[in-house]
Order: structure tokens, then C-alpha cells, then sequence
């Protein structure tokens, strides 16, 4: 956690308390996308789909979606930000998507930090999601839509793998659902509140 999120906690405010909940809440978010990473079979990675006639991304192609819709959001929200390259989703390697999610993982905390708790310094006041989509303040709602993207997307891959044969088991795609040991193991003293 930052030293500004942990400055937001020590003044107590309800709105400060939630601004530093939705910030660990994201900083949650990768490590759910890692353990998936890290527990796929590798068979999935670039399997031909279901129905693939119809077309549709292969897992391999979700995860770069995800890191490149993040680098769009900080180009868009926060170009003070570096952004780590994008993934090509025809050639990348669960290796590199692993990396890559990372980096763009934590560049996404910096701009949420400072779009939730950034107070009248901040840098970052705009959301966009893309140039097919209007412009947001950034708050609440920039959160939301961030986190429900990944979300939606970790579930197509739990989908996919069972579609494909390689079904993950619920030791494993039960993990995203431990919230208090994900806090845990982010090095968080409390626990999701």
C-alpha cells in the first residue's frame, strides 16, 4: 500500500476508508488473474474453441485483451504513467502475459491510487475506456467497470478450460473466491471490509 492510501486510512473518513478498500480490492484483482496463470494446463493456452467457426478469443488472447485494455486506460487516464508493452495475442506465452499483467497490474493501482485518494493533487480526473466510449470522472465508477471487466473475462477462462477438456479444479478456481487470504498474502493488516 502506498504511504499516501496508508495517510487516507489514518485520517478515517468514510469516504477515505472506502477510496483505500476499492484500491486493495484492485490490488487483488492480478493476484487472481496470476493464480489462474499459474494453474492453467498449458493445453488451453491456445486450443482451438468450441465452436470456433463462430470465432471468439482463445484464453491466451483473453489474458492480452486484459493487459491491453489496461494500457488503454492508462494512456487515456493517466499518460504521466509509463506502460509496459502491449501483448500480441496470437504469439505471446503464459510466461510473458504473467509478466506483463504484473507490470500493467501495478501502473492500474498507481492510477486508481491517485483517482480515488489523490484529494485536489491528483493527476488523474478522467476514465476512458476507449474512443467508442464517452468520458467518465474517475472515481467509483472507473473501478467498477475495471475490476467487472477482469472479473467477466477470468470467467470465460474458467469456462473455456472446461469446454476444452482441462476443467481447473475447485481447490484452484476457488482461490479468487478467498477474499480474506488474498488480503493475506497482498500483506494487508485488515481484511476485505
Amino acid at each position: 500500500m502506498s504511504k499516501r492510501t496508508k495517510s487516507a486510512v489514518a485520517r478515517g473518513s468514510d469516504k477515505d476508508e472506502l477510496a483505500t478498500v476499492l484500491v486493495e480490492t484492485y490490488s487483488v484483482n492480478d493476484a487472481m488473474n496470476q493464480h489462474l496463470l499459474v494453474n492453467l494446463n498449458p493445453h488451453t493456452w491456445r486450443a482451438e474453441l468450441p465452436g470456433a467457426a463462430r470465432g471468439g478469443r482463445t484464453i491466451a488472447a483473453i489474458f492480452a485483451h486484459l493487459h491491453n485494455c489496461r494500457l488503454v486506460w492508462l494512456k487515456n487516464a493517466a499518460p504521466h504513467l509509463k506502460c509496459p508493452a502491449p501483448l500480441d495475442p496470437y504469439r505471446c506465452t503464459m510466461k510473458q502475459a504473467a509478466a506483463a499483467h504484473k507490470k500493467s497490474a501495478a501502473q492500474c493501482l498507481r492510477m486508481l491510487t491517485d483517482a480515488l485518494t489523490g484529494g485536489k493533487t491528483r493527476r488523474v480526473t478522467k476514465f476512458s475506456r476507449g474512443s467508442w466510449a464517452p468520458l467518465w470522472p474517475a472515481g467509483g465508477a472507473m473501478f467498477a467497470y475495471m475490476f467487472s471487466h477482469e472479473a467477466h473475462h477470468r470467467g470465460q477462462v474458467l469456462m473455456l478450460a472446461h469446454q476444452l477438456g482441462y476443467r481447473i479444479p475447485p481447490n484452484v478456481w476457488g482461490r479468487i473466491w478467498q477474499w480474506d487470504r488474498l488480503w493475506r498474502d497482498a500483506g494487508y493488516e485488515t481484511r476485505p471490509r
